[in-house]
């Protein structure tokens, strides 16, 4: 039997998404950057099918232990799962860091022949499952984002109550689950912070691409560190380093953008037009996934402030699982249109509501939408008062919290 780390925090909106399809002849695939904690929750549905039965089959085969050093191959994967699997009942198998093995979207298609075996998996590359994967493996996975620890994990995981201070800490710290263990000081916390970045460049940016040009690479993540939030297009990017001196073609800059997002450093949102109902071909903005990530390599900054909080509504509004585009309505910009199930939620960030040159800029943005799905503006400042013209104002805390 496998051994399991004691008190495992429970992550129950993921655990629970899993379970109706324990069991099923479906691939359960787990993606997310490195350290969101996707081995803990593998972990906790090993726990959750021991609990059913105290005799299942597990496999746990995870690429970052050297005793699996020699599965680096479809077959090799293949060939040790089916001698090692029961006999006589369901295995349940689970891989951690699959895209470290050559070709095993080949051995996942293969595997899924047999009916005993019940398969799951992780990986920390957003082109894990690409179009050419998926259309071997069409309709026969399930695939589950894991984002860094919400707001209110972030409280649950430290034992904080809910306070400015406590927001505070997760807006500067981010929420990396294993900074539980860590003494919330900036000495302690972003140096923790910074090697888990520099393996997730090497590991999944450098070595994977083989990016030569390594000091571009970190420019650029600089740059959309200090321009989060604000729309470019790869050719605003690489004319604006070329006023630093850096030559790069907007064609490499797209290339390199695009493998940060592959590695779940940065979210890419692109523009959707509202009236003209299309997405924009160039032009996006760019959030960072762990804002303890960006505040390490950029600092924390008070300037910062409305950057940090509009990035922090952007994953909350991923966690709870909407899509989410920046809205373009003539020469006015609406912070992000989330939808699920197709309603819509249309939000404007904004620092303060202090000034009232801000308060029409915010709400009046809002007010010009042309359709009556729900409408708000979240500020970092409370404000207990009556809505604007029908559209509400919901302070940053009261928003994470729900």
């Amino acid at each position: 039997m496998i051994s399991l780390p004691e008190n495992v925090i429970q992550r129950p909106q993921y655990i629970e998404k899993i379970i109706p399809f324990i069991g099923k002849n479906l691939i359960k695939v787990f993606t997310g950057q490195r350290r969101v904690g996707k081995s803990f929750l593998l972990f906790q549905i090993i726990k959750h099918i021991q609990d059913k039965n105290q005799n299942a089959a597990i496999i746990y085969i995870n690429k970052e232990d050297l005793q699996f050093s020699e599965i680096d191959t479809a077959i090799k994967l293949q060939d040790y799962i089916l001698k090692n699997k029961s006999k006589t009942e369901k295995t349940y198998v689970f891989i951690d860091e699959i895209q470290d093995i050559q070709d095993f979207e080949k051995a996942l298609r293969s595997l899924l022949l047999y009916q005993d075996l019940d398969l799951y998996c992780t990986g920390s590359n957003a082109n894990l499952l690409s179009s050419d994967i998926a259309g071997n493996l069409s309709g026969r996975f399930i695939e589950i984002i894991v984002y860094s620890l919400s707001y209110t994990e972030f409280l649950d995981f430290h034992q904080l109550e809910d306070s400015s201070e406590s927001l505070d800490l997760f807006l500067k710290f981010g929420g990396l689950p294993y900074l539980k263990h860590l003494e919330l000081k900036d000495e302690i916390a972003f140096e923790y912070l910074k090697n888990v970045y520099s393996t997730i460049v090497f590991r999944d940016v450098v070595n994977r691409y083989s990016v030569r040009n390594t000091t571009f690479l970190e420019q650029l993540v600089l740059f959309l560190a200090d321009n989060t939030g604000s729309i470019f297009s790869a050719k605003k990017i690489s004319d604006f380093l070329k006023s630093q001196k850096i030559n790069i073609a907007p064609n490499q800059v797209q290339v390199y953008i695009q493998h940060l997002v592959n590695a779940f450093i940065i979210h890419k949102v692109p523009r959707y037009d509202i009236l003209g109902k299309r997405i924009f071909e160039i032009g996006e903005k760019f959030y960072f996934e762990n804002l303890g990530i960006r505040n390490s390599i950029w600092g924390y900054r008070i300037e910062d402030r409305a950057k940090i909080i509009e990035n922090a509504v952007y994953n909350h509004l991923l966690f709870k699982g909407y899509t989410v585009t920046v809205g373009n309505l003539g020469d006015k910009e609406i912070d992000f249109i989330a939808e699920k199930n197709a309603e819509k939620l249309y939000i404007q960030v904004a620092l303060t509501l202090h000034e009232e040159k801000t308060i029409e800029r915010e709400f009046g943005n809002l007010k010009s939408i042309p359709n009556h799905f729900p409408k708000i503006v979240i500020s970092l400042d409370s404000f207990s008062g009556a809505s604007y013209e029908g559209i509400k104002a919901i302070d940053l805390r009261t928003f994470l919290n729900n």
